[in-house]
């Protein structure tokens, strides 16, 4: 099993900065890889950045440029700066933490931080 907890989000202003950091515990041995999605109102959960184990870095083509995922392994934290954010970066921001078990890569998922842009 293991455990993600959330911080960082909250309400600012067009072209404002938040980072938001996810905390790993529990069977942390058994993830390679960690990232950010999100789910605004009415739409599907999407992919944000993904982080792999060895620092290697996904984006949806929505955030490059002003988003950066990061990850601390000693940590086990990954991290997510967002710079330059729009109205549009609006949603709950959920942490995952994909982990090999004997059956399979599982998913886990945080409880999710709300990230509001105001215009």
């Amino acid at each position: 099993q293991v455990q993600l907890v959330e911080s960082g989000g909250g309400l600012v202003q067009t072209g404002g900065s938040l980072r938001l950091s996810c905390a790993a515990s529990g069977s942390i041995f058994s993830i390679y890889a960690m990232g950010w999605y999100r789910q605004a109102p009415g739409k599907q959960r999407e992919l944000v950045a993904e982080v792999t184990s060895g620092g290697s870095t996904n984006y949806a083509d929505s955030v490059k440029g002003r988003f950066t995922g990061s990850r601390d392994n000693a940590k086990n934290t990954v991290y997510l700066q967002m710079n330059s954010l729009k109205p549009e970066d609006t949603a709950v921001y959920y942490c995952n933490a994909d982990s090999s078990t004997p059956k399979g890569m599982y998913r886990y998922w945080g409880q999710g931080t709300q990230v509001t842009v105001s215009s």
